[in-house]
């Protein structure tokens, strides 16, 4: 009987992540449509610039993505429970990190002028901007609203 009631147990814990994950993954995936309308708009890309962009754009945020998940590891501990060197180590990782998404970002600047004309570049770059100022107002608003509805 144990047996069985550890088994149940384990897969009611297994399907609730799997929905988890399942729920991030479609939240994710609404993000980036709305991403890719709001640029296309913002941008006001023909076919054949969209064309050509997104792909661009899509392996420019992987290699971000792989960028900010190699930093993260390394962002552990408080600082007023480190030593001067491991303080000074830190902030050595965080400027090589700084350094390393700026690189990033003129090597993609680059081939953005090779798929846009400048002009929507320019407009890329401010649409981003806005799509980030307007995710951060929704998520201040879910916020309040959580915090403001009764707790059960």
């Amino acid at each position: 009987m144990k047996i069985i009631t550890k088994f149940i147990l384990v897969l009611f814990c297994l399907s609730n992540s799997i929905c988890f994950s399942q729920e991030k993954i479609q939240h994710n995936e609404h993000k980036e449509a709305q991403r890719v309308a709001f640029y296309t708009k913002k941008l006001d890309l023909s076919s054949a610039e969209a064309e050509k962009f997104w792909p661009v754009y899509r392996t420019m945020k992987k290699e971000m993505t792989l960028l900010r998940k190699e930093r993260k590891p390394k962002r552990q501990g408080k600082i007023a429970e480190m030593s001067d060197q491991e303080i000074e180590t830190l902030l050595d990782e965080m400027l090589l990190y700084k350094q390393k998404e700026l690189d990033l970002k003129k090597k993609y600047h680059q081939h953005y002028k090779n798929v846009l004309p400048i002009s929507k570049v320019a407009k890329l770059y401010h649409a981003e901007e806005q799509f980030k100022k307007q995710l951060q107002a929704r998520q201040n608003r879910e916020e309040i609203r959580r915090s403001n509805s009764p707790q059960k």
